[in-house]
């Protein structure tokens, strides 16, 4: 009997997807909304025996997906994103209710993220070329062979979206792929499964295998017959995937946690710079990128406190299906606790609450109110760990060379945001920060062809444009003798 679930109307299976056919598991475990904690769906869970069974039919269709001819692969990744395009409303119905997201940003950017990803390493694909290289008499060309077997890992803060950004290159490059979504967010993943049928991609060339980390994704990862594994999510299980992958020497590209700075200069548009600094609360805080720590000029440091919180104070909390509604749930109940133990414990060690501090009395369940420290202890926990929910620092700093040794002064290094006035200033103070990515008077604007990726604890590799064909490919150099008689 097929595992399906209906929400709003829309009917999602929830049984793996391996070889082209529906698999259910004799285990179960629960999907709740983080809305309003209602059941969403039984969902199959996975382990060994589906994990197994995914990358041998993953390994099979491998030659076949391989060998086809470029163009053809590029127009069923093209078909795809079309059919994606068309199931925008679906997809991010289900999102939303599945993990809390607001539902406009589903469906302005979000989804249609989502198809951008397949439309663009689709065309990559195509445009990949790298000019002859001569040596004396021998030439030399750089060619992109296909990996194998690819096993993708995504979080549950956008499952879909943070998925394709690794499927569709590993799709292009010609891999097969095995995707483990988020137990705490699974539902869009499968829903993905029908769209590729429907486009005619090949039977086992997309597989999905629901479950728990510590089970589905532990044997995934494990795997001797995998040949690639590109992991989003956190430093802790980023450092587990790395020591599971070792034994075999299966590549791993990581895209783990952030602790980003705001650094905010007295010559900036202190207008933008509010305004982007509140919508550091976009998705209750739930976004790796979120520019957490926000460093302000102590000139206008006062000014900045001032109307941040007249403005976050208008933020309106609630059901993120609702148009108006700027802040949704937290995740889990689990997740929930975690960041009300990080605020909890900043108390507790002197920072100073002037907004929030605590959850939403008003609305219950998973809803925890926007929340600023001030006056934070420099050693601080709230200032060198990822929170992950809806929690903001604020520090003034006195010199360009403070605010910097400031921005610098963590584990991480996935991105940070620079608002500044000043052309010069912005060229001298980006080169120092120690981050993948550096917004200058913006911020979460991502162009595929560019690379993306962390440093320090932030994550290990680049994707993007022909970084992801540099990982999902094994890169070959020919280099040719001169011919006779030419």
């Amino acid at each position: 009997m097929a595992n399906v679930s209906t929400i709003e109307g829309i009917r999602v299976s929830a049984d793996h997807w391996i070889g082209g056919a529906r698999v259910p598991s004799s285990d179960m475990f629960l999907d709740l909304s983080p809305i309003d904690l209602e059941t969403l769906a039984m969902v199959a869970r996975g382990g060994k025996k589906e994990a197994d069974a995914a990358v041998a039919a993953a390994r099979d269709a491998f030659p076949g997906w391989a060998a086809m001819e470029p163009e053809q692969r590029s127009a069923v990744l093209h078909r795809v994103g079309e059919l994606v395009e068309a199931r925008v409303p679906e997809l991010a119905v289900v999102e939303t209710t599945d993990n809390g997201s607001l539902l406009r940003s589903m469906q302005r950017s979000v989804m249609p993220r989502v198809a951008r990803n397949f439309h663009f390493f689709a065309d990559q694909l195509l445009a990949m070329h790298e000019d002859d290289l001569e040596m004396g008499e021998h030439r030399s060309r750089v060619e992109w062979d296909p990996a194998g077997v690819t096993v993708v890992i995504t979080p549950w803060n956008a499952p879909l979206m943070l998925g394709t950004w690794r499927l569709a290159p590993a799709l292009a490059a010609g891999n097969t792929v095995v995707f483990k979504p988020p137990e705490w967010a699974p539902l869009t993943a499968s829903m993905l499964c029908d769209i590729a049928r429907e486009a005619g991609m090949p039977d086992g060339v997309l597989n999905v295998v629901q479950g728990i980390g510590e089970e589905a994704g532990a044997a995934l990862v494990a795997h001797a017959n995998v040949d690639r594994i590109a992991f989003t999510g956190s430093v802790e299980t980023g450092k587990l995937v790395s020591a599971a992958a070792a034994p075999n020497l299966t590549p791993v590209s990581l895209e783990l946690g952030g602790k980003a700075p705001f650094l905010i200069f007295a010559d900036t548009d202190i207008d933008a710079a509010i305004v982007q600094a509140v919508n550091q609360y976009d998705n209750a805080g739930q976004v790796c990128l979120a520019g957490t720590r926000l460093l302000v000029e102590r000139s206008i440091h006062d000014e900045f406190l001032d109307r941040f919180l007249e403005r976050a104070s208008g933020l309106r909390q609630g059901d993120p299906r609702l148009p108006d509604t700027d802040l949704g749930p937290q995740i889990t109940k689990e997740h929930f606790d975690r960041v009300d133990g990080f605020v909890q414990r900043a108390k507790e060690e002197g920072a100073k609450a002037v907004l929030g501090g605590g959850p939403s009395e008003d609305l219950g369940g998973l809803y925890y109110r926007p929340t600023l420290f001030v006056d934070v202890p420099p050693d601080a926990e709230i200032l060198e760990r990822e929170v992950f929910g809806p929690v903001l620092t604020l520090q003034p700093f006195d010199s360009e060379e403070e605010g910097v040794a400031l921005a610098n002064a963590t584990d991480y290094g996935l991105d940070a945001i620079v608002y500044t006035g000043d052309k010069e200033r912005a060229e001298r103070v980006s080169p120092k920060l120690v981050a993948g990515t550096v917004w200058v008077n913006c911020f979460f604007v991502r162009d595929l062809r560019a690379p993306f990726g962390g440093a320090r604890n932030s994550g290990i590799g680049r994707e993007g444009g022909r970084w992801s064909f540099d990982f999902y490919a094994d890169v070959k150099t020919v280099c040719e003798a001169p011919w006779q008689g030419s």
